[in-house]
This record gives structure tokens, sequence and C-alpha cells, in this order.
């Protein structure tokens, strides 16, 4: 990232730079290239050169983007309790994402400042790219128990249930607020987060986060289909990012409100652990009935193509493919942008890897919801384990340089 001659205000005049001191999984549903100028989309020769992928937009850029190699996603706590100040710092957020997204430094710089003072921006990601960054926010449910915020929550904005086989830790679940910033430098992911972290400095705290690479779903259809850790190609049937009746369908929240939340949509955040020494030791055949695909070209039972319609009857009953895809489930559908993760081992000489599952839609009670529920049955249980979760409410785009996240929601005359 570039110094930029652009000058912001000085962080001692800005709450969040100042004063405080420092500052796997469900659907196999169905990729992207909207004009930039959207906040959905970047063109392919932005993605071919590293390019910035444009901040404002009708939607949060992110989300039908074309996924980035990389992901740092963090999940904050609120501490403060005043919401001015919370509103403040969702300002001081948009303002450094903003700058971070078209490759410039948070506020006044990494340095040329006052020699006393800590500068605005942490300084590792100068030089580089803007590397395709995306930042997006999330609200989470518990966010709305604080500043009045109860009549405010959306009905969609529901506690997840607890499904078969979840053995979640507390500790890698919910959050107030999240904020998912990917992007082709692993640098440049982790800068966004750190800085937007720092910002919040006495405001919020990260309850936790993720680090992911090798992006497990495409929303870019001409790409080849990526693979996950199991070695199979994951998201054929993502939704892509130029279908925009798919994404109006599903994706986008519509009018049935609440009104702050038109043109956004719900995350559901997901970390599955892969049990991947037992995969590993499991006959080729029998890993290819509990996908419901073949392993080599992706294609689904008795067909020849990756891309092929599946002809579900020809699977297994409890084949994966089959009690995910929309036609088992009432038509629900997801758009995926999962990413793999390997955090070392588990003490036993095991390596603790798997999936970081992220799926956008319109409404989880008829999206991931009933979808998870009819994996109950699937075989790759025995594999897989959900030991995270959570869920966040994602507003809409910041529509131009006097906008801000969350604008609809904390403001009356909006």
């Amino acid at each position: 990232m570039q110094e930029s001659n652009s000058r912001t205000p000085s962080r001692r005049s800005l709450i969040g730079w100042g004063g405080a001191g420092l500052a796997l999984g469900a659907a196999a549903a169905g990729g992207a290239v909207a004009m930039a100028r959207t906040g959905d989309d970047a063109e392919p020769t932005a993605a071919e050169s590293g390019a910035a992928v444009a901040f404002h937009g009708v939607h949060q850029s992110g989300i039908a983007t074309p996924v980035q190699d990389r992901l740092h996603f963090a999940a904050f706590e609120v501490k403060t309790e005043d919401r001015a100040e919370f509103v403040q710092l969702l300002k001081d957020w948009t303002a450094a994402a903003r700058r971070m997204a078209a490759g410039h430094t948070v506020g006044e710089g990494a340095y040329g400042g006052l020699a006393e003072a800590p500068p605005d921006d942490t300084g590792e990601a100068l030089g580089l790219k803007p590397s395709r960054l995306t930042l997006t926010i999330g609200f989470g449910p518990s966010l709305f128990g604080k500043f009045d915020l109860a009549d405010r929550r959306p009905e969609a904005l529901v506690d997840l249930p607890k499904f078969a086989g979840d053995n979640l830790d507390k500790n890698r679940s919910g959050g107030d607020l999240c904020v998912q910033a990917c992007a082709d430098d692993p640098q440049v992911a982790v800068h966004a987060i750190r800085n937007l972290a720092r910002i919040g400095f006495g405001k919020v705290v990260i309850r936790w986060s993720q680090l992911g690479f090798g992006k497990t779903s495409s929303t870019t259809p001409e790409e080849q289909t990526p693979r996950n850790l199991m070695g199979f190609k994951d998201g054929t049937r993502n939704i892509a990012g130029t279908e925009t009746d798919r994404l109006k369908k599903f994706v986008w929240v519509g009018a049935e409100g609440p009104s702050w939340m038109a043109g956004g949509s719900y995350l559901v955040a997901r970390r599955i652990r892969m049990n991947v020494e037992t995969w590993d030791r499991t006959s080729l055949q029998e890993q290819e009935d509990i996908f419901g695909r073949d392993k080599g070209e992706g294609a689904p039972v008795g067909k020849a193509k990756e891309r092929d319609e599946p002809f579900l009857k020809a699977m297994k009953p409890d084949a994966h493919v089959r009690l995910a895809h929309p036609d088992s489930n009432n038509g629900a559908t997801l758009l995926r942008r999962g990413y793999s993760f390997t955090d070392g081992t588990d003490g036993l000489g095991r390596l603790d890897a798997g999936l970081f599952f992220l799926a956008y839609q319109r409404d989880v009670r008829k999206g991931f919801i009933p979808v998870q529920r009819s994996l109950a049955i699937d075989p790759l249980n025995e594999y897989i384990q959900h030991v995270g979760s959570a869920i966040f409410a994602i507003p809409p785009g910041v529509r131009d340089k006097d906008d801000w996240w969350g604008r609809a929601l904390f403001s009356e005359e909006a």
C-alpha cells in the first residue's frame, strides 16, 4: 500500500484514532463479474493485476466479488456503552476501510508524522498492491441488546439452533460484529484487520479470528473450481456474481425488511474441523460415494463433466451433493465464500485443519438452517465436526464518501 498525498483528519480530531491511545458445510448451490463501480465486483483485468475493488456500491464488496485467495475474518465484542462513541467508531472504520481498499495507508500514514506519537498506520502493507482487498462488516444478534437497538433487530437474524454433531467452542463463536477481509495477499488482509482493531482500541476487542487460504468456492464460473482439503472440487454450482436474478432471489434482502437491511444479506460463518487423517485412510470409492461426485473431474455420479446437471437418484440416498442440493431443500440456495485453514496441531499429532465456511443468503431460515438439518444423516459427518459458529446481518453497501457502515441502522434520518 502506498502513502497518499490526500489528507484525512488528524488522529487527534477523530475519536477512533486519538485520545484513547493506540488507536464445509452446507449447500452445493451455485461467482462474479459485475461492474466494479457497484461495489459488488472487480473486472477480470483488475483481478489479474492486483488492482483495487471499488469500495462504494449498493451492496458491500466481498460478497458477489470474485473470491480472493486469502482471508482474515474477525469477530469483535463491543466494550463501549456510549452510542455516540460507537457510531463514531463505525465512521472511523469506514474511512479507514475506504483508504485501505484503494491501496492507501490509514489516516496520515505509517511515518512522517510527529515522532512523539504513534503513526496512524502500522506500516506492514507499505509498497504492496491493493490486492483486490475487500472489507465486509456485519452485525451479530448480541449487538441488538446494546444501544437501544432491540426493536431494530431483523426477524431473519435468528439465533442458530443446535445441529446434529455440533461441538461448538464458545471462544470461536458469536460476536457483536464481524469484519471479513479478503485479498490476494495475506499481509494486506491481516493489515486491514489489525488496523481496524487498533482504531477500535478501548471500544471494541477481537473475540476470535480466523485466517484462511485456498478459497474453496468460486463466484467466477470461468475459473477452475477450487478444491477443499479433502481433495474434492467445492462450489461447482455456486451463485455467480453475474447471475443478477439469482443474487436478487437468494442473496440480497428486499422489501421484506427491515428497511435498513434492504440491499444487504445474512452471513453464516462456521469453523468446520476435518479429521483429515481418518479421511486419508478411506478408499477412493467410498470418498466418491460420500460426496456424490468423482474426485478427478468433479462430475456428478453417472455424468461425464463437472458442470453436468446431477441426477440425484443415481447417487446414494445420503450422498452429500444429494442432501445439500436445492431440489432436496425446497430450492434453498446459498452463495458460498469458504476458505481452507490449518492452525497447527491439536496436541495429539493431528492437524487442526478444515473449512472455514462462509455463506451469504437472503434469509437464514430458508437457507442455511434447512440445508444443515438435511445434512444430519450425511456420512461426511464421520469426518468433520462444526466447532465454531456465528451469524451476522450484513448491511447494504456504503453509497458515497459521506456514507458510512451502518448509517441506516443508527441514523433516524436515514
